[in-house]
């Protein structure tokens, strides 16, 4: 099962911001992404994609989710 929050919080660090930071440049609540990050929550999906257009990458990316073959 995919750890969502870890997936945000290292999205979230290598592109060297805060959680202080992040939340200034997306307009997002710190804590909303703190709890996120600490896997209190799932995070919605207008969250993941505010936060996918801020770092330029796909939700997919986002989330750690990676490709596999349909079963």
């Amino acid at each position: 099962m995919i750890n969502y929050g870890e997936s945000l919080k290292y999205q979230r660090e290598i592109n060297g911001y805060t959680q202080s930071t992040l939340a200034k440049g997306t307009g997002l609540k710190q804590q909303t992404i703190s709890w996120c990050e600490s896997g209190k929550g799932l995070p919605n999906i207008d969250f993941c994609v505010q936060l996918a257009k801020f770092y330029g990458i796909t939700l997919e990316e986002l989330l750690g989710i990676e490709d596999s073959p349909a079963t």
